[in-house]
């Protein structure tokens, strides 16, 4: 405690006082090396008393306007080290010139070897004891910054040395190889993963250095430190360290993406670029979550042009500025503020741009807002469906894909019912493009499909997000039920499976994507907190941090959700993606109550609205219960 005392004090002192203690210090070892270097010949102790005088004039100017003195004691490396023993080489042997220059017959060439061998030794021996101390003392007085390091490889060596100057006290190493449990890396001892929870009460953190490993593995690394109820932190990507996007011990919170669904696969560039390059793309919805993750991923696959269709300004003004920053091919871009609903619009803007395939995500996708605004989302999901269908046909495009959703089989909502019905538009449409192509082949047909999934990570009004919000205010966390199960994907990964479908697309088609493994939200929630290093309150734990809360499900909310209606998913030559054969209705039938359907709209009748799009949605539990 006396030495700690002892530091504590000399922190204390301005800056410019441990300059002169340390310019002290360099002084006294060069009065000893002097010495031992002659031996303490008091015969020449005047030429000796001259010598160290020279030295410790010199060699104090020159280390001090080199900036030796100016580095932090704790932080000092090898490079400042080399710095300074070639600024003491040069001195000394100046010094030499000087004394020959004087005929100083006692200073030959090896006694100034020998003194500088001695005092670049003692004092790199003396910065290294101070900053070794500095370090001691620092790691005793943060004991609460005591971590683990998960991964004794090449990335938690680095790690280590790239924390080893910092206040963090590094307690131990856990790795799965067997053949280094017991060993030490620079003093720290390698341990196997299962006695980490001896460690549980001394560590403040636990450091993830195993960038390279597959994520099905490091979600099985991090369900069981989850248990220890310490924040854990990674290292960047290998993939990230070797472009220089980012340095080796830049450590993050683990996202919960990484964590959710299935290990993601990389697009197929091949049917990216066949379905993209050259083509003219226009994607309603373009500043939505999906919408404007579609742009991300077409724009960067050489399209001849790209055409944004959104009603929102700010959201259209949002993904046209951000795709001018990425957009370096310098692809053409037309951003169109307007509606998917207003036929000549979009009729208008497929003839100017000469449009290849369109991209339909423009719509309302959250459930409770639809259910208290049905009459417009209704009309905006279904009409706007049958306005871009129509126009596709009309001006003969090659493509249109309608992006779908999970809750559209089997609805228990107004927003799934309605998407329902979109899927169904589309495939009127499709079965009449194949009727009149059948009847003249040289008919250019229009191939309609549509693709199904479910929850995208980082779409607006995604749970995580709305957790991570509710983590970040102290809680609590809200959620409908505990026993709700839900699908998880990537928006990325989705974007670009939509976009390779369709070229698998043969007319008609409902494509399903592989979401994964279902999550259930209740154990997501707690992951997440977890993850935060905070704790679950409970009836068990009444100090915890955050506490989970069920307020029921919602009106037309499901437990769980599907992806099929009545039909067996069938492979395509994408694993990740399926098809489905489903039953529809043909034109001729669908379509007078589309009509009726308008009409009751335009009216604001929403009793009879209800009504006849449970007609439509035959297996649509009508929870306003309309008959």
């Amino acid at each position: 405690m006396k030495i700690n005392n002892l530091l504590e004090k000399i922190y204390s002192f301005p800056r410019f006082s441990r300059i002169l203690l340390l310019i002290s210090i360099d002084i006294l070892i060069i009065y000893f090396s002097v010495n031992i270097t002659f031996n303490f010949d008091h015969n020449n102790s005047n030429l000796i008393k001259l010598l160290f005088i020279s030295l410790s004039f010199f060699s104090t100017l020159t280390n001090f306007f080199s900036g030796f003195y100016l580095n932090i004691t704790r932080f000092i490396g090898s490079q400042t080290y080399y710095k300074f023993a070639k600024i003491n080489l040069i001195v000394i042997f100046l010094i030499y010139f000087i004394s020959k220059f004087f005929n100083f017959r006692l200073l030959n060439i090896f006694s100034f070897f020998k003194l500088y061998i001695i005092s670049t030794s003692l004092i790199f021996c003396i910065r290294i004891f101070i900053r070794d101390l500095v370090m001691k003392y620092s790691k005793n007085k943060n004991i609460n910054n005591s971590i683990a390091i998960y991964g004794a490889g090449a990335a938690g060596t680095q790690l280590l040395a790239s924390l080893k100057l910092s206040r963090l006290n590094i307690i131990a190493f856990f790795d799965d190889n067997p053949k280094l449990w017991g060993t030490k890396i620079n003093e720290v001892k390698i341990y196997p993963p299962h006695q980490i929870y001896k460690f549980k009460d001394n560590l403040k953190q636990i450091l993830l250095a195993i960038p390279s490993i597959k994520i099905s593995r490091k979600r099985t690394i991090i369900k069981i430190l989850q248990n220890l109820e310490l924040p854990i932190l990674d290292m960047p990507s290998i993939d990230e360290i070797t472009k220089g996007k980012t340095k080796i011990d830049a450590l993050r919170p683990i996202p919960i993406e990484e964590l959710l669904g299935r290990e993601v696969i990389e697009a197929q560039s091949d049917l990216m670029k066949l379905a993209i390059k050259n083509k003219t793309i226009l994607i309603t919805g373009a500043g939505g979550s999906i919408g404007s993750e579609l742009c991300r991923q077409v724009i960067q696959h050489m399209p001849k042009k790209i055409v944004l269709l959104e009603i929102s300004e700010e959201n259209l003004y949002k993904i046209n500025e951000e795709l001018l920053q990425i957009n370096i091919d310098k692809i053409e871009m037309i951003s169109v503020l307007g509606s998917s609903s207003n036929y000549k619009l979009v009729s208008k803007t497929i003839k100017d741009n000469n449009i290849d395939i369109i991209f339909h995500a423009a719509a309302y996708k959250h459930v409770p807002i639809v259910e208290l605004n049905p009459i417009e989302g209704i009309k905006n999901n279904i009409f706007s469906t049958v306005a871009v269908c129509e126009a596709s046909v009309e001006n003969h495009i090659e493509k249109l894909i309608l992006i779908s959703t999970d809750k559209s089989v089997r609805p228990t909502n107004i927003m799934g019912a309605s998407k329902r019905v979109a899927e169904l538009v589309v495939q009127a449409y499709a079965e009449k493009e194949s009727t009149k192509f059948n009847k003249n082949s040289n008919y250019k047909k229009t191939f309609f499909s549509m693709v199904r999934f479910g929850n995208v990570l980082g779409s607006s009004g995604s749970v995580v997000l709305k957790f991570k919000e509710q983590i970040k205010s102290g809680g609590p966390i809200t959620l409908t039920d505990p026993n709700i199960i839900r699908y998880f994907m990537t928006i990325k990964e989705a974007a670009q499976l939509v976009i390779q479908s369709s070229v698998l697309s043969k007319g008609g088609d409902i494509f399903l994507l592989d979401m994964g493994d279902p999550v259930k939200i209740y154990d997501l929630a707690k992951q997440m907190v977890n993850l935060s290093g905070l704790s679950i309150k409970n009836k068990n734990n009444l100090e915890g941090d955050i506490e989970i809360i069920s307020t029921g499900l919602r009106p037309g909310e499901k437990l769980y959700e599907e992806l099929l209606i009545d039909a067996e998913a069938e492979k395509t030559d994408h694993p990740l993606i399926f098809r489905a054969r489903e039953n529809f209705i043909i034109m001729d039938e669908i379509f007078p109550k589309l009509k009726n359907l308008k009409k009751n709209i335009d009216e604001r009748n929403k009793d009879q609205t209800l009504k006849i799009l449970s007609e439509l949605v035959k297996e649509w539990e009508n929870q306003n219960k309309i008959n």
